[in-house]
């Protein structure tokens, strides 16, 4: 299953609601503050979609992606695999679409953020090329609660 932009005429907002709420549970009590997916419902993602580039994998819906355009990078949010299609490769597709797109829009980096409490994400972006450049504190905290990552391709 390889990932794309989803097509024009793709309103499954629920199923693609369910499927981030699947992919991130994990974090539920992991990580403080609590992911910013528990305030997206799904007419918040139907307009997201029309702000950023949503990439899926499916049918059935296994996998997603938005990717948006920060004039200095690629920033990918909301990488998300469902617990049933994780450790086959989809991550990898959809890092490997971003980075296709990146390049083609002339941009020197792919650029993600991932909660400090996450190592194995650490980790696997790493394995992917990624390195660590910031660490970020959500309102009302005063330690690094997010880190940013990027991952350099030679553009630009």
């Amino acid at each position: 299953m390889t990932p794309r932009p989803a097509p024009a005429e793709f309103d499954d907002w629920a199923a693609l609601l369910a499927l981030l709420q699947a992919s991130f549970a994990y974090m539920a009590g992991r990580i403080d503050p609590p992911s910013s997916l528990h305030r997206l419902d799904a007419a918040a993602l139907r307009d997201k979609a029309r702000d950023e580039h949503l990439w899926i994998a499916g049918p059935p819906l296994l996998g997603c992606a938005f990717f948006r355009n920060d004039r200095d990078a690629l920033y990918i949010g909301k990488l998300a695999i469902h617990p049933d299609a994780q450790g086959r490769g989809l991550g990898r597709a959809f890092v490997a679409g971003a980075e296709g797109m990146a390049r083609r829009l002339g941009l020197p980096c792919l650029r993600l953020q991932t909660r400090v409490e996450l190592t194995g994400n650490h980790a696997a972006f790493a394995a992917m090329g990624f390195v660590r450049v910031a660490e970020t504190c959500h309102a009302g905290f005063d330690r690094p609660t997010s880190m940013t990552m990027e991952k350099p391709l030679g553009n630009g």
